[in-house]
């Protein structure tokens, strides 16, 4: 993507991006290779300290925080990240398949087993890190274990509606929570990154099915926001997050989406969302809305920030540009620091968590990747 023509804003954009890469470079990177990887289980640690970068004491490590961290270094060009990506790969087959197929949700700090429901959203990393981790490696490995995740998702989660459950019991066959907003918000992406391995066709006419069960089931009719739960459930919250988040994903393939509801309700929806979500002194995203708009969890975590900047950078046009410029700046002062960053800040701007989550890089790379020169 390039710059464009703005002048100062322009220039101003590029020296925010430029920062931010160099802090990604030297300081985000670097933590998942050294102090955030334990090199006993091969995993990273689930979190570090913000004040220090010690590794916080392991309960247990996710199937998705090490595919999130696969996918991270897949993408790198970092000196060490394809030997890294490597291991994050073999550790990912050896330490989390499920005794009845599939993934495990979690295993505990000794490696064993630990929470062995069939996760949707688990199951959507896989499937996306073992794409990007194909196309880098072309490990014949990967892209089996992606298809056969894939296959499993189909006929283990999916339902009659065209959408999925959210989650099953150990057995892989009783459904324990329908369908969520966000894990198929990551399925979405999952399946957009295994369409360009192989199969497109098939890809395509699923992506434009959950289009379609996601606009029926899960859009609010009087803003064209993507709820969190099914429309209609009481108690309903609007993440502006997850609505920038939707808009990226449906821009990044007009040729799939462009005839769907989803993708003509989505401008609208980020309206709403820039309107009511950000706060404009500071460009914060809170967590959460009401249906009417108001905010009813004032708390700003920092892939909500990256989410924002990305459909900004997407939306492209000249007064994206100027609100991206000031995002990235603020984002700057507010949520990184010189041994990495803040995961949230409360609605006062204090620091609300004092941890650094090793699945926040997914979404800093994510981000990244849109801003001006598209690297990471």
């Amino acid at each position: 993507m390039s710059l464009g023509h703005g002048g100062t804003t322009d220039a101003a954009l590029a020296a925010s991006v430029a920062q931010l890469r160099v802090h990604y470079d030297e300081v985000v990177l670097p933590l998942w290779l050294t102090r955030g990887f334990n090199a006993a289980l091969d995993l990273p640690y689930e979190s570090l300290a913000s004040a220090d970068a010690r590794p916080l004491p392991p309960q247990r490590y996710r199937t998705m925080a090490c595919a999130r961290q696969l996918f991270v270094f897949s993408i790198s060009d970092a000196p060490a990240a394809a030997a890294h990506a490597v291991r994050l790969f073999e550790s990912l087959q050896r330490r989390f398949r499920h005794s009845a197929g599939g993934w495990v949700y979690s295993i505990d700090k000794e490696g064993a087993p630990l929470e062995t429901q069939h996760d949707l959203y688990t199951y959507a990393f896989v499937v996306f890190a073992c794409a990007t981790y194909y196309r880098r490696s072309r490990d014949a490995r990967a892209l089996q274990a992606m298809q056969e995740t894939v296959a499993l998702i189909e006929s283990r989660f999916g339902l009659s509606s065209g959408l999925y459950a959210a989650q099953l019991a150990d057995d892989g066959r009783t459904a324990t929570q329908g369908p969520l907003q966000n894990p198929i918000m990551h399925l979405t992406e999952a399946y957009l990154a295994a369409r360009d391995i192989g199969g497109a066709g098939w890809y395509e006419d699923a992506l434009r099915r959950i289009a379609r069960g996601v606009a029926a089931l899960f859009m609010d009719t009087a803003t064209q926001c993507i709820c969190e739960l099914p429309a209609r459930e009481p108690g309903n919250r609007i993440e502006p997050g997850h609505q920038f988040e939707w808009y990226a994903l449906l821009q990044s393939a007009p040729e799939v989406f462009e005839d769907t509801q989803l993708a003509a309700s989505m401008t609208r929806a980020v309206d709403f969302a820039q309107r009511h979500g950000v706060t404009p002194d500071v460009e914060g995203v809170c967590a959460s809305l009401d249906l009417r708009g108001t905010v009813t969890d004032a708390t700003q975590r920092i892939w909500a920030q990256t989410e924002y900047a990305r459909c900004l950078a997407v939306r492209g046009d000249e007064a994206s540009r100027r609100d991206l410029a000031r995002q990235l700046a603020r984002f700057r002062e507010r949520f990184l620091h010189a041994r990495g960053w803040y995961e949230c800040l409360d609605g006062e701007g204090r620091v609300a968590r004092a941890d650094m989550p090793s699945t926040t890089p997914y979404h800093l790379a994510a981000c990244y990747l849109a801003l001006p020169d598209g690297t990471v």
